[in-house]
């Protein structure tokens, strides 16, 4: 056998569906877990400048974003080692199924371990779905927060008057994140008009769109990988029951 053939036979061999999922599922943890840890930072550092002078009043919510934090560490290990074993799969699935290998033959051990795998990135999948809908809530917040500051500046430009624009307001304890005793707790006016001109505003604004965004690109990966997987597992129980492997 020439070297020609080897390549095409080991190019043969390369699950490209699960290898573009892979990097995808890379690509989509590392942003969701890089900014999603920057942005809950930000967050703590907005609330405190902003929404609450008490400590106290956001204490719960800081222990809440350190417990995060820690999760988003232990996230960015498990897809690490998550990615590298569905990649292996799409190699042992593609390679069963094309005969690439030569003798090579799946086993009833290997397509039993491959249905596992399908049922646990199944479940990991409706769970990420979860955290792609949760992701989309600050995002939802801080979106509303930049279209009031947008309508007061609207206001302030046509209306001289303070009043016409004093009683729009945004309050995070309406959303949770604050107690109801909390000092202010709330922002009105020409004050959340401000607000929205900094830079924190502005950072933490855009890194939970790339923690969203991130989330998206990793369950899209998920359920990429499922497809040509779960095909190939299809292929190897015919052909088991056909006597074939």
């Amino acid at each position: 056998m020439g070297c020609y053939d080897c390549c095409i036979r080991c190019i043969g061999a390369v699950p490209y569906p699960s290898l573009v999922a892979t990097l995808l599922c890379y690509a989509g943890t590392a942003l969701f877990c890089g900014c999603g840890h920057e942005a809950l930072a930000q967050t703590e550092v907005l609330v405190e400048t902003y929404f609450a002078r008490d400590p106290q009043d956001y204490e719960v919510m800081a222990a809440f974003i350190k417990y995060f934090q820690f999760v988003i560490y232990g996230l960015a290990s498990f897809f690490f080692l998550y990615g590298l074993l569905l990649l292996a799969e799409g190699f042992y699935t593609t390679s069963a199924v094309k005969q690439t290998f030569g003798e090579f033959r799946s086993t009833q051990c290997g397509r039993c371990l491959s249905l596992t795998i399908i049922i646990v990135t199944y479940i990991l999948a409706f769970i990420w779905l979860a955290v792609f809908a949760f992701s989309a809530i600050p995002v939802f917040f801080l979106f509303n927060m930049d279209h009031t500051c947008h309508n007061i500046n609207i206001l302030a430009e046509t209306t001289p008057s303070i009043n016409q624009h004093s009683w729009i307001c945004m309050d995070p304890r309406q959303y949770g994140l604050l107690p109801w005793d909390a000092v202010p707790g709330k922002s009105c006016g020409m004050t959340l008009a401000s607000i929205c001109k900094t830079s924190e505003f502005h950072t933490t604004y855009d890194l939970y769109i790339a923690t969203f965004a991130g989330a998206g690109v990793t369950l899209l990966a998920l359920f990429l990988y499922l497809v040509p997987t779960t095909y190939n597992y299809a292929v190897l129980r015919f052909l088991g029951r056909k006597g074939i492997r």
